[in-house]
């Protein structure tokens, strides 16, 4: 908001100290974040800058740690690139296989949460519904407690009664259906959060005319209230989307060495053998992140706009 014509002295120094304030909180945020970027294009293997990057020498820079992630693991990475090595890529890469774990979990995992967290939010939005504020605050407790303890929870609770886990001479063994609930569990938090939000401002009378007017309760859903929610519905379900894509002690905990998800290849870079290839991944996942909020800042604005509410 800008400074009003008529601010004293004292307004317009904490006016300027407040735009002060929130530039450098801004700063110390986001600074973390981009400073992975230019140094995903180093082309030497260190995780600082060197000498020819800070001269900006176009030999410092290079896409070799973003051409590694299609090339490690692959059975035959110099041979010409044609459709045998885009084959082998495919089949083969340690990172494109995370990638496709990631994808598989994750869209199967929003489908579950999207629909069960909608479900919920349109019952906890009734305001007869009995102790929905109990029923609110346990569905909404996956986001509270430490993802450690839901995670040792799920593995014996998905080991002993489901068989979606378990131990195969000490060697972890599971199924996607067991990441895919557990990631769902993770994802129907943040579905209840935004799909509530939209039916604050949900006007009951449209039901009601609806009813009126002999439409039964499908009708009723499809045709008037889930075109007014669909933005929140779908900003859920990206939300819901980048926890299962960025979770990785769940799948620590539940995934076999056949569910290796990208955060999970990142982890084990880590322990194992620290590349630069993991900032690549990390530019990349920023970038993905970064199209997903601004798809939910669109979306809140044309709900906003369904609604009739005005503003920023």
């Amino acid at each position: 908001m800008p400074l009003p014509s008529y601010a004293d002295p004292l307004e317009r120094v904490w006016y300027y100290a407040y735009l002060v304030i929130c530039t450098l909180i801004f700063i110390f945020l986001i600074s973390p974040i981009l400073v992975i970027i230019p140094l995903s294009f180093n082309a030497e293997p260190y995780f600082t800058f060197t000498e020819k990057m800070l001269s900006f020498d176009p030999q410092g820079y290079s896409l070799r740690w973003y051409d590694s992630l299609l090339t490690v693991g692959m059975q035959a990475p110099d041979i010409p690139r044609g459709s045998t090595w885009y084959a082998d890529m495919w089949a083969n890469a340690a990172w494109v296989k995370a990638a496709k774990n990631s994808v598989i979990i994750g869209f199967w995992a929003t489908i579950l949460a999207t629909g069960l967290g909608t479900l919920a939010a349109l019952g906890l939005a009734n305001p007869l519904m009995p102790y929905r504020r109990l029923v609110m605050a346990i569905l909404i407790s996956p986001m509270i407690v430490p993802i450690i303890i839901i995670a040792t929870g799920m593995f014996f609770f998905y080991s002993n009664p489901c068989g979606l886990v378990g131990l195969d001479c000490g060697r972890l063994t599971s199924t996607y259906t067991g990441l895919v609930m557990a990631h769902a569990m993770l994802g129907i938090p943040f579905v209840i959060i935004t799909v509530t939000a939209t039916l604050t401002g949900f006007d009951q009378s449209l039901i009601r005319a609806a009813q009126s007017l002999g439409a039964n309760p499908r009708t009723t859903f499809f045709k008037v209230i889930m075109p007014l929610i669909l933005p929140g519905v779908i900003s859920g379900a990206l939300f819901a989307f980048v926890t299962s894509f960025d979770e990785v002690v769940a799948v620590l905990f539940l995934a076999g060495p056949d569910q290796q998800t990208i955060p999970r290849q990142m982890w084990n870079g880590i322990r194992e053998a620290i590349s630069p290839a993991i900032l690549a991944v990390a530019t990349i996942l920023v970038v993905i992140s970064i199209a997903l909020l601004s798809t939910v800042e669109l979306l809140r604005r044309r709900s906003d706009r369904l609604r009739g509410v005005t503003g920023r």
